[in-house]
């Protein structure tokens, strides 16, 4: 059944079209012919979008103003297949994740997916299988542990999907949640309608947390307008009665943030009461905006797949860190000639490993022959090289065709 399922992959993007090219390129490396991709982007991203080399594959929409369910809402009413997923523009999925998607959705039971988001390290969970409650508390689930009395699966915003029907039926995103907390939303509406959310382990999307006009790129913010404004707004539609004891929590848990940011030199007093006041300033603003569950039209165009063909299947390159030019040559060229390409970098060293989908359009995982990529194992591990090697193509993606060069 899953053979007849499609899934249109939407990405919203604004203020971030080098991050939106790499995670286009990616997105076209994707293990299916049963996908294609919406854009919903600013004019810099639309530019990229054009010029990318899958444009004419490509479904690009103007995002009309900055508001992030009114995008996602825009690029579901563009969708036309019967699974309608989300990526985020500063993240990139694995080679599988699509197909993963695809398979799970075989399941009629099942009505949303997630599944698990990488850090920055490439390597290192960012958010796994987490439950959330009807104030936004999210929290992490042990393995076999069952969801509790008034929570529902969390659903990640930069790695999640839904049946098309359900969201004509039940509304899209709620546009007064115009930054954080829309996906929370959904899942709890979708909760109260008794459907399923699953979360597919190898549905795999490795999330940058790239600079916004919110944060900067090592995670500083800038302004916290939209996260009062939507707390505000998400407690008036979900917990009205424990509103008081939410905000001050939110505020309590804000504050403390910055001060451990400013404990790191990373703001000043200044800019700490600046940022509380735009928090407080979106608390009453979202106190009063407005929300609905706007419904989906019909789509009124032709699925058109990204690829008409698979990819070849990932080649495989390593090398000691001396020769990285000349292998990342090699993986450019793998790349231009569209081969999916991953390459390990190592030196002779306990360096910690990390993992990303570079610019170019490869994999590359760099660190020491000694050092840990999984960030639980032993700092100094007595590796002989090719033994390393055959342990971390095998961590990264199982069996995969193997071309080897300057080892």
């Amino acid at each position: 059944m899953s053979d007849a399922l499609r899934l249109s992959v939407v990405v919203v993007s604004a203020g971030r079209p080098r991050a939106l090219d790499r995670c286009l390129t990616a997105l076209s490396q994707m293990q299916t012919t049963r996908a294609e991709v919406i854009v919903v982007a600013d004019p810099a991203g639309m530019a990229v979008a054009q010029r990318h080399p899958q444009a004419a594959r490509l479904t690009i929409l103007p995002q009309d103003r900055p508001n992030i369910s009114a995008a996602r809402n825009a690029g579901i009413a563009a969708a036309a297949a019967e699974i309608v997923a989300f990526i985020d523009d500063d993240a990139v999925p694995e080679p599988g994740w699509a197909a993963a998607m695809l398979a799970a959705f075989a399941d009629r039971a099942i009505a949303a997916a997630t599944g698990p988001v990488i850090g920055r390290n490439g390597i290192s969970l960012q958010w796994g299988r987490m439950a959330v409650d009807r104030q936004g508390r999210d929290r992490w689930l042990p393995a076999q542990e069952q969801i509790a009395p008034g929570e529902v699966p969390k659903i990640h915003g930069t790695n999640m999907a839904f049946r098309r029907e359900i969201l004509s039926r039940t509304g899209g995103f709620d546009p007064g949640f115009a930054f954080f907390l829309d996906e929370t939303d959904l899942a709890l509406r979708l909760g109260e309608a008794g459907l399923q959310i699953a979360y597919l382990p190898k549905a795999v999307v490795h999330h940058g947390f790239a600079a916004s006009v919110r944060r900067t790129e090592d995670r500083v913010p800038l302004d916290l307008f939209d996260i009062g404004a939507s707390t505000a707004l998400f407690l008036r539609k979900h917990a009205p009665a424990d509103r008081d004891v939410a905000v001050a929590r939110l505020e309590a848990a804000q504050r403390a943030r910055l001060l451990r940011l400013a404990r790191r030199r990373k703001l000043t007093a200044q800019e700490m009461r600046k940022l509380m006041e735009s928090l407080r300033a979106g608390i009453s603003e979202g106190a009063k905006r407005a929300s609905s569950a706007p419904i989906i039209a019909p789509c009124q165009r032709s699925f058109q797949p990204l690829r008409e063909t698979l990819p070849p299947e990932m080649a495989f390159a390593d090398g000691w860190w001396f020769s990285a030019q000349k292998l990342r040559t090699h993986a450019a060229a793998k790349i231009a000639d569209g081969q999916p390409t991953t390459l390990i970098l190592l030196a002779p060293s306990p360096r910690k490993h990390r993992v990303e989908f570079t610019q170019g359009g490869w994999w590359e995982q760099r660190g020491g022959l000694y050092g840990p990529s999984d960030r639980t194992g032993a700092r100094f591990q007595p590796w002989r090289y090719q033994n390393r090697i055959s342990a971390e193509t095998q961590r990264l993606f199982g069996e995969i065709a193997i071309e080897r060069v300057f080892s």
